[in-house]
């Protein structure tokens, strides 16, 4: 089990909202927050339990795991917000121009979008995850009688992707390794060949 007890949470969207969840059920202390403050979080640690609590964005980036789902073109404003070294950062961002509604594709050059995140968080050990599952799948029950829901998931630090594919197995996803963020990345950001793919990984006895 993951020794990550305790999990900031950046962004309380659909998918920040749904990774607390699973967060919460399976017993971690979830720290959220956004850019609008925690006093816009209260309904939804009501709804989350005890064991969440809306803080804000500085106190949600302070433990060593944090889940990054904010719109793709404020992770530039995330730079200064902690001292990234040695964290461990799930990015489930995809890089859309534009955030409600979702649309277009911001320009990271020849980079994978979570290069150019892993850029912008000096010294963070970024892992890519989630991203390729819409909000209400990451949300559902990921067990069904067909198999277990696939959570793709890319990196370039070997400790870093163990951890989280520890996590995303205790969340009951099938975590599935595609390699590096460079390799992974083409494969898993927004319109590679495995965005959106909601696929079931059959049990074998």
């Amino acid at each position: 089990m993951t020794t990550h007890r305790t999990i900031g949470v950046l962004g309380a969207g659909e998918v920040g909202q749904a990774v607390a969840d699973k967060a919460v059920h399976h017993g971690h202390e979830v720290l959220i927050g956004n850019r609008r403050g925690p006093e816009t979080l209260a309904a939804l640690v009501g709804r989350l339990g005890p064991n969440a609590r809306a803080v804000t964005a500085e106190d949600a980036a302070k433990p060593e795991l944090v889940f990054l789902s904010v719109p793709f073109s404020a992770v530039p404003e995330l730079t200064d917000l902690t001292d990234w070294s040695g964290k461990i950062v799930v990015d489930a961002t995809n890089q859309f121009a534009t955030a409600n509604p979702y649309q277009g594709r911001y320009d990271v050059g020849d980079l994978t979008g979570s290069e150019w995140v892993a850029r912008h968080l000096p010294g963070a050990r970024v892992v890519k995850a989630l991203n390729t599952l819409y909000g209400a799948f990451i949300a559902a029950e990921p067990r069904h009688a067909e198999g277990r829901q696939v959570a793709f998931y890319t990196g370039d630090d070997a400790d870093a992707k163990a951890a989280v594919a520890d996590l995303l197995d205790q969340f009951g996803f099938a975590a599935l390794d595609l390699g590096g963020l460079r390799e992974g990345g083409r494969l898993m950001q927004l319109d590679g060949p495995l965005s959106a793919k909601h696929l079931l990984l059959q049990d074998v006895d």
